[in-house]
C-alpha cells in the first residue's frame, strides 16, 4: 500500500484494547504505518457476558457518544464497532442495521466486528468453520446463529464459560492456544476466535502455522473490514495471517 488509512476503533471497556496501538507500533519501523489505528473507549454498563448486558453496551447512545469523542479527536476513514457480541447479539437484521444508524450519524463507512467476521470467511472461501468462543454458553449461541444467518457452516462449536471481558483479556498465550486446538476439526477450513477482548495480534502467524490453516481473531478481521469498508480493496499487512496475505 502507497497509501496510509485510518480506522476509528470504537472499544467498549478495558481488556485487550492494548492490542491495536501495540500492532500499529509494530509497523512504524517501515515508516508511515499503512493503516492507523486510534481507540476510542466506549461506556458499557456492567462488565457480563450476558445477553441483556451486551445489547446495553451495543446499544446507539452509547455508540453515538464514542463516535463523537473520537472523531473530536482524529480524522479517520471509516470506523469500526469493535465488540463481536455487542454487535451479534443483536442478530444478522439488527448488527447491520446497528452499523447502519452508526453509519448515518457519523457520515463514515461503519461495521462491526460480526458483521466482519462472516465477510472474512468469504474472502477465504471458507464453507466450514470451527469456533472457539471465550463466551458462557448463552452467549455463545448467539454467535453460533449469526454466522449460520450469515450463511456459514459450523462444524464444531466450544464455549469456555468465561464471564467477563476483563477476564478474557488476561488469557496468556497457551490458553488462548490450547483452546483452539481443543476445537479444531480436519474439515474445519478456517478457525473463529471471536471476543475483541482476547489478545490475539502477536499471535495469529504462529497460529496458523501450528494449526495449517486460516485463523481468524476478533481484533484482526474488525482491522481488515475496517481497511475494506475505507476503500483498501485488498488489505495486507504483516504478522496478521491469511486473511491480510495478496
Amino acid at each position: 500500500m502507497s497509501t496510509s488509512v485510518t480506522v476509528g476503533i470504537l472499544y467498549p471497556g478495558h481488556a485487550a484494547e492494548d492490542d491495536y496501538p501495540a500492532y500499529e507500533a509494530s509497523l512504524l519501523h517501515d515508516g508511515t504505518p499503512p493503516v492507523r489505528l486510534p481507540v476510542t473507549i466506549t461506556t458499557i454498563g456492567v462488565d457480563e457476558h450476558t445477553p441483556q448486558a451486551l445489547l446495553e453496551t451495543g446499544s446507539h447512545p452509547r455508540l453515538v457518544e464514542g463516535a463523537e469523542r473520537l472523531l473530536a479527536e482524529h480524522h479517520v476513514d471509516s470506523v469500526m464497532w469493535a465488540c463481536t457480541s455487542g454487535s451479534f447479539v443483536y442478530g444478522w437484521e439488527g448488527a447491520r442495521e446497528q452499523a447502519q444508524r452508526l453509519a448515518t450519524a457519523t457520515g463514515l463507512p461503519v461495521s462491526s466486528t460480526s458483521l466482519a467476521f462472516v465477510r472474512a470467511i468469504e474472502e477465504l472461501g471458507a464453507q466450514e468453520v470451527a469456533v472457539a468462543a471465550s463466551y458462557p454458553h448463552e452467549l455463545a449461541a448467539h454467535f453460533r446463529e449469526f454466522l449460520l444467518e450469515g450463511g456459514i457452516e459450523v462444524v464444531n462449536f466450544q464455549s469456555q464459560g468465561v464471564f467477563t471481558a476483563a477476564a478474557v483479556g488476561q488469557m496468556a498465550r497457551k490458553e488462548l492456544f490450547a483452546m483452539i486446538r481443543s476445537v479444531d476439526l480436519p474439515a474445519a477450513q478456517a478457525m473463529v476466535v471471536p471476543d475483541t477482548a482476547m489478545h490475539s495480534l502477536q499471535w495469529i502467524d504462529e497460529l496458523e502455522q501450528t494449526l495449517g490453516k486460516p485463523v481468524l481473531t476478533a481484533n484482526q478481521v474488525t482491522i481488515w473490514e475496517g481497511m475494506r469498508i475505507a476503500g483498501v480493496k485488498r488489505p495486507q499487512l504483516p504478522a496478521l495471517g491469511s486473511l491480510f496475505s495478496p
